[in-house]
């Protein structure tokens, strides 16, 4: 036997002694063995798919995260985590129990979970919805009411988190329409609006942008009263990342001859100039979007003269 064979064999000896001790009644056998695990399969892909092929291993660490104990809860949502790195895991990761169990740890997230567990419950969501297939899943079982919700009544310490994860699951169509239902567009300009993080402000603008693609969340942005005024306020003040997200936002306003948008934006002169400003100091990418949105805006005005014309 090479070493290599032998080596192999060892770390899945270990793994399945791990499993068993982590399936005990013994929080203090969980513990050693969950730590095992989680170090074992933090750079490792080949230790990653070993571990998943061990029967009710996957489900043992799942169950695992809904523990008493907040040691415990972390431990199996980190080596969970460390799973889903891996890409051919993701689809068998992302079963109904295992969904439920961290939609679990995101409702307690609005009580007394700890801190840690909610936030590797939400990276753990982020991880696995970068698997296309995944993200319907997600939205059957509810992960973006909760997520949602969440954003709304939970501390800025676990909004980082959170806005990753809806702004993975709203790349899906069908998610994007479970989202604004759930208040998500509210939701969203009030972090813009409250936060002094730019990362948050940014995230937040991205899936606004995201949702502004269809129907139902362009509906809901226009019966924001305060929409146009809210992203002069970015357009303003906050950083190019954000900046770029107002104007995605502002443009698909536009291009849906969104009537209440275009009296205000012809109302407000500084608006012309945050975005012609936009157009020569913004980065490459950003000054092009500005351009755009200058040339709708002249279109607009044009059409309005000869309207009053008429």
């Amino acid at each position: 036997m090479s070493v290599t064979s032998s080596s192999s064999s060892q770390v899945y000896d270990t793994i399945i002694e791990c499993i068993s001790e982590a399936q005990s009644n013994s929080i203090e056998a969980q513990e050693k063995a969950l730590q095992t695990l989680a170090s074992i399969t933090k750079v490792n892909p080949k230790n990653r798919n070993f571990l998943a092929q061990i029967d009710g291993a996957i489900t043992t660490l799942a169950t695992l995260t809904n523990s008493p104990s907040p040691i415990i809860q972390t431990l199996s949502l980190l080596t969970l985590f460390n799973l889903s790195l891996n890409p051919n895991l993701k689809p068998s990761l992302a079963d109904m129990q295992t969904i439920h169990h961290l939609n679990s740890r995101i409702t307690s997230s609005l009580s007394s979970s700890p801190p840690d567990s909610c936030k590797l419950a939400s990276s753990l969501i982020c991880s696995l919805a970068m698997h296309d297939k995944n993200k319907a899943k997600f939205g059957v079982a509810g992960t973006v009411q909760l997520l949602v919700k969440a954003i709304k009544d939970c501390p800025r310490d676990f909004h980082h988190h959170l806005l990753s994860s809806l702004a993975e699951l709203v790349q899906f169509h069908g998610n994007c329409t479970v989202a604004v239902r759930s208040g998500a567009v509210p939701a969203l300009l009030g972090v813009v609006k409250e936060t002094s993080d730019e990362d948050l402000a940014s995230t937040s603008l991205v899936i606004l942008g995201l949702l502004a693609r269809f129907e139902e969340g362009l509906n809901g942005l226009k019966k924001s009263k305060e929409i146009v005024s809210d992203m002069l306020f970015v357009l303003k003040g906050r950083s190019m990342l954000s900046k770029e997200g107002a104007v995605d936002i502002l443009l698909r306003l536009l291009d849906d001859d969104c009537e209440g948008c275009v009296s205000e934006i012809l109302l407000l002169p500084e608006f012309a100039m945050a975005v012609a400003d936009l157009s020569v100091r913004g980065s490459g990418r950003v000054r092009g979007k500005a351009e755009l949105l200058m040339k709708k805006m002249a279109e607009v005005t044009l059409i309005s003269d000869v309207e009053q014309w008429i």
